[in-house]
């Protein structure tokens, strides 16, 4: 697996479907009128435009004054552009898998309460695409005024949601004809030391803002639309960089201090949608236009890495930690030259590294388009740091993808020391809903 040296904030990618040029209008469509947003290209760097696609944002716009990139909210004053950034709940794919990253995120896994069947998940997928779509358009009017009120001043926020079937939702839902051969258990891995009370589960949700409170309440409107049908099984927070935090937009650092993301595959390369999305004709059908997620949470084992000398740490990564350049020389974005040894003889990017483990090119092409959160529970009963990584990967088959590069990074790489795999889940992320669908739709009533 990629582990946590290789996460990524990936471009945009107009197969996400158009950006939203207005949150109003959304709004509209919805028939929802209560705020009124206004925004306009933010420094940030994270606004795209409508011609680009949603895997960007675009700015809220009341179709009002025209634009000085702030704009007025229920009342409450001005929104920054990041606040007022906003992403399309429909298009081809789901948001949140090629959308830039976001600085504050959280995943949760849902069981089906017992039971229940094809009916309540098909009204709960129906309850919960609605809700994310309202809430990415900015609005916060919950139906009947009980709203918590925890993002009323608050704008959209580059909000993203994002949902998954688990293995264990197609046997309680009569579906077990239609799960897809790619939702197999993982293989174990010695790496693991997993908590089964913090893996898998029947349904999965990726939430994803660049406001910490506008996170946390679509967590909560979504965990309270689930109430009377799913019972949440496990919840992780996790965080980014903020945007606007540099001078310019950089590829992030890890908890280890690493430059992390800098081979990720990107949405301009020719072969991008076929590795990441499952194509038009694939089977199963209803999965066009979806991709498959690996989750794993990944404590480092910081007290332990930090320890280490500059050049010792270097050597396990094989990158620079300064710049995140291959020890081989050049930039970040530097050609890793494999072959090349030192004045000794030995080769300068050890066999062990774990960037020479896990490039493509060493794994007969294998890749994942990797858009995970950095982590801290606090500190355990030792002393030592509950942080490191929820590891998220996309790709259009996992036993091409995730599962032969953990592999081989099971046999040998030098990170494994420093980390530990403590939990896991494999779930399948249908393509994006049409206007007036719900996500799912095609497989909960086809």
């Amino acid at each position: 697996m990629h582990d946590p040296t290789e996460p990524s904030t990936p471009p945009a990618d107009p197969a996400d479907g158009p950006a939203t040029g207005s949150a109003a209008s959304a709004q509209a469509a919805t028939g929802v009128s209560r705020r009124r947003l206004l925004g306009t290209a933010g420094a940030t760097g994270l606004l795209v435009g409508a011609a680009a696609g949603a895997g960007g944002y675009a700015a809220a716009d009341s179709g009002g004054s025209g634009g000085s990139g702030s704009g007025a909210v229920g009342g409450q004053g001005a929104l920054a552009s990041v606040g007022a950034d906003a992403a399309m709940f429909h298009g081809k794919h789901q948001p949140g898998i090629t959308s830039p990253m976001q600085a504050r995120g959280h995943l949760a896994a849902f069981d089906l309460r017992g039971g229940l069947g094809r009916k309540e998940a098909a009204g709960l997928l129906r309850r919960w695409s609605a809700t994310a779509e309202r809430l990415m358009a900015g609005d916060t009017a919950a139906a009947g005024g009980h709203d918590t009120g925890v993002a009323l001043d608050a704008g959209p926020s580059s909000l993203t949601v994002t949902f998954g079937f688990g293995r264990g939702f197609f046997t309680r839902t009569g579906l077990e004809e239609r799960r897809p051969a790619q939702l197999a258990p993982l293989p174990e891995f010695s790496s693991d030391h997993l908590d089964k009370a913090r893996s898998e589960g029947d349904l999965w949700i990726q939430i994803g803002a660049n406001d910490a409170l506008v996170a946390f309440h679509a967590l909560r409107a979504l965990q309270k639309d689930a109430a009377s049908v799913a019972r949440l099984r496990w919840q992780m927070n996790g965080f980014n960089r903020s945007p606007g935090a540099t001078v310019h937009p950089m590829t992030t650092r890890n908890l280890m201090g690493q430059i992390d993301g800098t081979d990720n595959p990107k949405p301009s390369e020719s072969d991008f949608e076929r590795r990441i999305f499952v194509p038009e004709g694939g089977d199963p059908g209803w999965m066009a236009g979806g991709s498959y997620v690996v989750v794993r949470r990944i404590r480092m084992l910081l007290d332990s890495w930090e320890k280490l000398a500059l050049s010792d740490q270097e050597a396990v990564i094989g990158r620079r930690k300064s710049d995140g350049a291959p020890l081989t020389g050049g930039g970040e974005h530097s050609e890793m030259r494999l072959e090349k040894t030192d004045a000794g003889g030995d080769l300068v990017v050890p066999e062990n590294a774990h960037a020479r483990i896990t490039r493509p090119d060493q794994n007969g092409g294998a890749a994942m388009l990797r858009r995970p959160y950095s982590y801290h529970d606090g500190f355990r009963d030792d002393g030592t740091p509950d942080a490191g990584l929820l590891f998220i990967c996309w790709q259009a088959d996992p036993l091409r993808g995730f599962v032969p590069v953990q592999r081989k990074l099971d046999r040998g790489d030098a990170l494994s020391r420093y980390i530990r795999h403590e939990a896991s889940g494999l779930f399948a992320v249908p393509g994006g809903a049409e206007k007036g669908g719900y996500v799912g739709q095609e497989l909960l009533e086809g």
